[in-house]
């Protein structure tokens, strides 16, 4: 599976350098990025994206309710949650949201690959 237009959604611009680049190699394009939930928000409907990775923590809007207002904007929307270990919690509120899987950080290409690819199928 190749091709996807993708957009992250992360606060820290290490980590979302990291999974562009990632995203990247595996053939991917990113067509969006935001650094909260209020731009992920605003900007999901001018990018349409196949899918879109959501951290969870976040200022001024975190990834759950980011998720829940994009899903309730597009019910057909695939947000993959990238949440550190430990916030079993903060996952289940974003499942319960619309989001459609989540990694945990850290990770590597080919778990975001595999992820990627289960949530594509979807």
């Amino acid at each position: 599976m190749t091709g996807l237009n993708i957009m992250v959604v992360d606060d820290s611009q290490i980590t979302a350098k990291k999974i562009r680049a990632m995203l990247e190699s595996l053939g991917h394009t990113v067509v969006q990025t935001a650094r909260n939930g209020r731009e992920a928000v605003a900007r999901y409907a001018a990018a349409r994206p196949d899918m879109v990775t959501m951290d969870i923590t976040m200022p001024d809007m975190n990834g759950i309710d980011a998720t829940r207002e994009i899903m309730a904007a597009d019910s057909c929307a695939r947000v993959v949650v990238v949440t550190s270990h430990g916030q079993e919690e903060m996952v289940r509120g974003a499942m319960e949201a619309g989001a459609k899987g989540y990694i945990l950080k850290p990770f590597d290409q080919e778990k975001l690959r595999s992820v990627l690819d289960k949530i594509a199928r979807m």
